[in-house]
């Protein structure tokens, strides 16, 4: 069986250099908000091309604090309103929620899934102030549009990267379009730690000096407490992992290029609806996911098992129909409920030896 993902092999060529740098953190005897951390901040700020990182505990603390951040500096006001694609995972949403803001749910691109710049409009009200665009799947959202439309109205952006690091277009990285991003470092990520992790980057100082606050119960020094803030700090061994990883992140990603121009020339079935690459700039999709569609997914998915390849549903079920949301959102979403119907995740590790890339691909092409 060829398994969608596993962690085991997916680490498994750095596996000497992450026991050594985990060893590294056990000999120092410091282990929370120490040099590790700090370093891996400010590798992972030079690879964005940004300013400052925070490191933090999850991807989903990412967007949270930075929210929090706005409404403690007076950017936000509690009621305010956050643009967010109606198809994207359930935490770019319950980051709004849990700060008491007011999620407003758009359409995606039917090419590329992410936030379709042409339906902001419709969503604009005079209580908008945030745009939260997600790199769904890896693949960069319509940044130079929504970027643009965003300054035009006055309203903040804050980039839900949690799929896409090194992701790039003319040159510009994820996470440097808006003004702040949050990434998540789940083991699964292309940049993954080997546990939960997460990091917000940003080029707004005075966001930086209040996240750092935040996410340590809201001091920058030990036992004074300026703000309201939480436990949610990057330890030291997930920023040795990390600063591992990092070293490897754009071999890994060109891994992933790789097996998906395999998967894109060599599978032709027309039950099989394909990704596309909608910025046309190959580096504008890491490929975290690939992610195919079909009238009958379940069918698709039993006829994988059957070959011997595994597959996963990157989502099963949209947030306005998930129950934390019930009543929430009056409005119907068909094409996202549509999306969520048919779209199956194909196996992608940058592992995969050439014998399972064909095994995949001939499993697609015999499905009938």
């Amino acid at each position: 069986m060829i398994p969608f993902l596993d962690f085991k092999q997916l680490n498994a060529e750095l596996r000497d250099e992450l026991i050594a740098a985990c060893a590294r953190v056990i000999d120092s005897g410091w282990y929370i908000n120490g040099p590790e951390v700090e370093a891996f901040e400010a590798e992972f700020a030079r690879y964005c091309g940004v300013a400052h990182c925070i490191g933090v505990a999850n991807g989903l603390d990412a967007l949270v604090l930075v929210l929090r951040a706005w409404l403690q500096m007076g950017r936000l006001r509690e009621g305010d309103e956050v643009i967010v694609p109606s198809n994207t995972f359930v935490a770019s949403v319950l980051a709004v929620s849990q700060n008491r803001l007011t999620p407003v749910l758009v359409e995606p691109d039917p090419r590329s899934f992410n936030l379709c710049p042409q339906r902001l409009e419709q969503a604009l009200s005079d209580r908008t102030r945030v745009v939260l665009p997600v790199h769904l799947y890896g693949q960069l959202a319509d940044m130079p549009r929504i970027a643009d439309w965003a300054r035009r109205h006055g309203l903040l952006v804050l980039e839900d990267a949690a799929q896409a690091h090194g992701a790039r277009l003319g040159g510009r990285s994820a996470g440097a379009w808006g003004d702040a991003a949050g990434f998540s470092f789940y083991p699964g990520k292309n940049l993954g730690a080997i546990g939960d992790a997460g990091a917000v980057v940003t080029d707004d100082q005075d966001l930086a000096d209040v996240l750092a606050a935040l996410r340590n119960y809201g001091s920058r020094e030990k036992y004074h407490n300026e703000r309201l803030g939480v436990n949610s700090r990057l330890d030291e061994i997930q920023a040795a992992m990390l600063r591992v990883k990092l070293r490897a992140l754009d071999r890994s990603i060109e891994q992933r290029r790789a097996i998906a121009q395999v998967y894109g020339s060599r599978i032709r079935n027309p039950l099989i609806e394909l990704p596309v690459l909608a910025m046309d700039e190959p580096e504008s999709h890491v490929w975290h996911l690939y992610v195919v569609r079909t009238a009958d997914r379940d069918g698709l998915q039993r006829h994988l098992a059957q070959a011997g390849v595994g597959s996963l549903v990157h989502y099963p079920v949209p947030p306005h129909r998930q129950q934390a949301y019930a009543g929430a959102f009056r409005d119907r979403y068909p094409l996202s409920e549509h999306l969520h119907d048919t779209v199956l995740s194909l196996p992608l590790g940058p592992y995969l030896s050439l014998a399972q890339i064909d095994a995949v691909v001939d499993a697609c092409n015999s499905y009938r």
